[in-house]
């Protein structure tokens, strides 16, 4: 952690746990850093970063929070910070437009991962930091996937095991209306659900976003993909396999509780969830599950479907992004 911190300080960039996936971490005020960033990743510029703060009164440093949304953000942040959600919020002028890929606002939040926090509180400055793999590649969420992604592109991987959400932060922004509640855009579902925030407003999804310039990090059309490529299945009617290619299925329980199982003769068969089907456990192993059937020297990864109510809205938003194929 100590070194993790002089390299930050010097303008180096460095793989960080946080409790939703590991981030690739810069200093947010040194826009040379930053640049680093996104050439590690092979990111384009286009695409905003996620600025995490080391404590809610570092949020004046990076963001401006109109009177009209500030009892609300101050709700958010009392219920859900530190934690998985990033909130959209005009930026300070501090913070650098490569950071927002040159947007008026910025996303930030304050990560609930003890060494994170540690680091950035050390630190003193905000590090601006998306997941720690290159660009549309599943996210890690261990410090060996890191390595098996950014190995040579980076000095330091700071490693404190397995993420413990396994998903990216869910990402609002707000809009607030005159004697009612505010509406939340959600640009991204995450570990923080619709169920949640619909407590303090009402949850809208966000409309079709433009290729060229997201509003938000991971709104891209494809992204979280495997090498391998990935279909997403509605009915396992949809399956046309072709011959002498190798399929193995992503399913949700496992073989004994999928009717995905026996409609072919899989190379192999994972679950997100084995046998007790519990979305918390789903969000976790996905991208680890992911990454494990992308190593397998498959031909193709079959998903099958899950429910669309909590975390499910983000597990099958994941899923639909993974399987985007040009």
């Amino acid at each position: 952690m100590r070194e993790a911190v002089t390299l930050l300080r010097a303008g180096e960039v460095v793989a960080l746990p946080t409790e939703t996936v590991y981030g690739l971490g810069a200093d947010a005020f040194n826009p040379e850093a930053v640049a680093k960033v996104f050439a590690a990743k092979e990111r384009p510029s286009f695409d905003p970063l996620i600025v995490h703060i080391g404590s809610v009164t570092d949020l004046k440093s990076v963001a401006i929070v109109p009177d009209e949304i500030s009892d609300t953000v101050n709700r958010l942040i009392s219920e859900f910070w530190p934690g998985p959600l990033t909130l959209i919020l005009p930026k300070h002028p501090d913070v650098p437009d490569l950071v927002t890929s040159g947007l008026p606002t910025v996303a930030v939040r304050q990560s609930a991962h003890p060494v994170f926090r540690a680091i950035n509180k050390e630190l003193g400055r905000p590090i601006a930091a998306p997941s720690a793999n290159r660009f549309g590649r599943i996210s890690p969420t261990s410090a060996s996937a890191v390595s098996k992604e950014l190995d040579g592109r980076i000095p330091l991987i700071v490693d404190a095991g397995a993420c413990s959400e396994g998903l990216e932060s869910t990402i609002i922004s707000i809009e607030p209306r005159e004697g009612k509640k505010p509406i939340f855009r959600l640009h991204r579902a995450g570990p923080i659900t619709k169920e949640q925030l619909q407590a303090f407003g009402k949850v809208e999804k966000l409309k079709q976003v433009s290729a060229d310039q997201p509003l938000a990090p991971g709104q891209l059309p494809s992204h979280y993909a495997p090498l391998t490529p990935l279909i997403l299945l509605e009915s396992p009617t949809d399956f046309k396999p072709e011959p002498g290619k190798k399929y193995g299925l992503l399913s949700y329980k496992g073989e004994d509780d999928s009717p995905y199982a026996d409609i072919h003769d899989w190379e192999m068969i994972e679950a997100l969830s084995p046998g007790s089907g519990k979305l918390a456990e789903a969000a976790i192993r996905l991208f680890f599950t992911m990454r494990l059937m992308d190593e397998a020297g498959l031909d193709c990864i079959v998903a099958e479907p899950l429910s669309e109510t909590g975390l499910g809205v983000a597990i099958m938003d994941r899923l639909r992004r993974a399987s985007v194929r040009e």
